[in-house]
């Protein structure tokens, strides 16, 4: 497990220039070698809901596992929830999976749940942390984990959660905590202490594993990488940005040029000149 403080990860390559990438200051702040992508131990779990999408990226090996929710199935038109899971599950038979149910009343929550760990044994249950009216879901994370299902609590954002998580989560099964560090960075906190220390808290449960949630960019990947965490979701679109990892940035630059230049040729844009 790697911890990491916001000077180091500052001394370590956020304001690399030159051709340095981030991902050779990562390299760098792992203590040698050049990582390559399949050297990661940060676990990728694609999420999205665009069963194409997770078909294609079922044969990346890169890609550990899965997860998707209600807001990304609307949005990629899903009409039938559990038809849907039996498609994605078809193509995903080996690797882990998280479904999320959608109660707000507990007891539903956790009827749902059951219902859900039945679809799968690579199933995990995503539950809120809490329902819409701020309420903990603990009992719910107690009773299901103590029943022996995997679940992934899900939406979290403080250290607060986390140590509420820890003390709910009973047995023996595996579990995830997804904490948001995407959301937490777009309030302008730094989400990398709050990961580091998310990973301390979750000593206490060895097989509860941190997944690093909704990611902005690639540069999350590294960082997740060098906090420690366990897993990092990554989206459809961050997934092809993957290529370009350790790109050489002269040679980005003048792709970049050259983008702006054609795109303006294309347009036939003109400067009148007196």
């Amino acid at each position: 497990m790697q911890t990491a403080s916001c000077a180091l990860w500052r001394a370590s390559g956020l304001a690399a220039s030159g051709t340095t990438s981030f991902a050779a200051g990562v390299r760098i702040q792992l203590g040698g070698g050049m990582m390559q992508l399949n050297e990661l131990t940060v676990h990728i779990f694609a999420d999205g809901a665009d069963l194409g999408g997770i078909i294609e990226m079922s044969r990346d090996p890169l890609v550990r596992g899965f997860t998707t929710n209600p807001t990304l199935m609307r949005k990629a038109g899903v009409q039938d929830y559990r038809e849907f899971a039996r498609q994605v599950l078809r193509a995903v038979p080996d690797r882990p999976v998280s479904f999320e149910v959608f109660a707000d009343e507990f007891a539903e929550m956790q009827e749902q749940a059951l219902e859900i760990a039945l679809w799968g044994r690579n199933v995990s249950v995503k539950i809120p942390v809490m329902n819409t009216r701020a309420e903990f879901a603990g009992s719910v994370i107690k009773t299901l984990s103590g029943a022996g299902v995997s679940v992934n609590v899900t939406a979290v954002m403080t250290l607060d959660q986390v140590d509420v998580i820890v003390d709910s989560l009973a047995g023996e099964a595996e579990a995830f905590v997804s904490v948001f560090a995407g959301r937490i960075a777009d309030t302008g906190r730094d989400p990398m202490p709050i990961m580091a220390e998310a990973m301390k808290r979750l000593e206490r449960r060895p097989r509860t594993r941190l997944i690093w949630a909704s990611p902005r960019e690639v540069l999350n990947i590294f960082q997740a990488e060098a906090v420690g965490c366990d897993v990092i979701t990554v989206s459809n679109d961050l997934l092809q940005k993957l290529k370009i990892v350790g790109k050489d940035l002269e040679a980005y630059s003048l792709e970049t040029v050259r983008m702006f230049r054609d795109d303006a040729v294309k347009a036939g844009y003109r400067i009148r000149v007196a």
